[in-house]
């Protein structure tokens, strides 16, 4: 007895080029890459925001073509001379900057938004987790001491799942109340802050400058929080309720101004520029 043979069909099988499509991490539905960047990567079955780069951002908020980037040329040392048990901190900086095309984990300038000049900072958590060393810090830092003396509204969208960068001790958490104090002679001055929760939005940069917004906006579903639940599980045996670091749980408690969808964020801003006057 003659074993059954496959019917050939006389068509060929096409390649499907790979990264045609991805998948949502909120709902694991397949995407067609194109339509979730038609929709700036946002999830079209259950409207889950993914990650977007740093520059992506800036292409989504600012006028297109009128991006000014400043103090690229701040770049990270190593003063503690800090290795683990895999690299140094150089070599991990270097990994960091191959892999994201980024020099830091902050791109600060200036740009338009539907016309209104603003001083705006992006902090990227695909590098090193967002986390904040000396150069996001002092790039931050120059950013509002230059929207304070040019008069500037100021635009901080906030990545960061890293809190304090460890490689960088002491020098690492300082940024926190040096770009605080810069805020608050900004505050003096008369600015207006908008500051916009991500995901993830964490650590140091949550418990400082991302949290003294005048205004503060959030995407949503976005994880927004000091420790994250997995931390605070194996710390203290504690399970949170779900929910509970997510920017809808922060809006019902008074955290959050505003949830705004990413396609409507470049109106928001310039409408909040145009209501306060600036």
């Amino acid at each position: 007895m003659s074993q059954t043979q496959p019917i050939a069909s006389g068509r060929k099988k096409r390649d499907i080029p790979e990264g045609t499509w991805i998948q949502c991490k909120g709902c694991k539905a397949a995407i067609f890459r194109k339509e979730a960047e038609k929709r700036l990567c946002v999830c079209p079955e259950c409207d889950y925001h993914m990650y977007v780069s740093g520059k992506t951002r800036i292409a989504q908020v600012l006028d297109e073509g009128t991006f000014e980037e400043w103090d690229a040329n701040l770049l990270s040392g190593d003063p503690l001379g800090f290795s683990d048990r895999s690299r140094t901190y150089v070599e991990r900086l270097a990994a960091e900057q191959k892999k994201t095309g980024l020099s830091e984990a902050a791109i600060t300038g200036t740009g338009m938004i539907r016309a209104r000049r603003v001083a705006i900072g992006i902090t990227d958590s695909q590098f090193i987790m967002g986390s904040m060393g000396s150069v996001v810090g002092e790039r931050l830092t120059r950013l509002i001491e230059r929207a304070t003396k040019q008069d500037l509204p100021l635009i901080i969208i906030s990545g960061s799942g890293g809190g304090a960068r460890m490689h960088e001790g002491i020098l690492s958490l300082m940024q926190m109340a040096k770009v605080s104090a810069a805020l608050a002679r900004y505050d003096d001055a008369g600015g207006l802050f908008i500051s916009v929760l991500t995901n993830p939005t964490m650590g140091g940069v949550a418990a400082s400058f991302a949290s003294l917004g005048d205004v503060v906006f959030a995407e949503p579903k976005a994880l927004i929080g000091f420790a994250g639940p997995r931390t605070i599980k194996a710390t203290i045996r504690i399970e949170l309720p779900e929910g509970f670091q997510t920017s809808e749980f922060l809006l019902e408690h008074g955290f959050v101004d505003r949830i705004v969808p990413r396609d409507k964020l470049k109106s928001e801003i310039a409408r909040t520029i145009d209501y306060c006057g600036k």
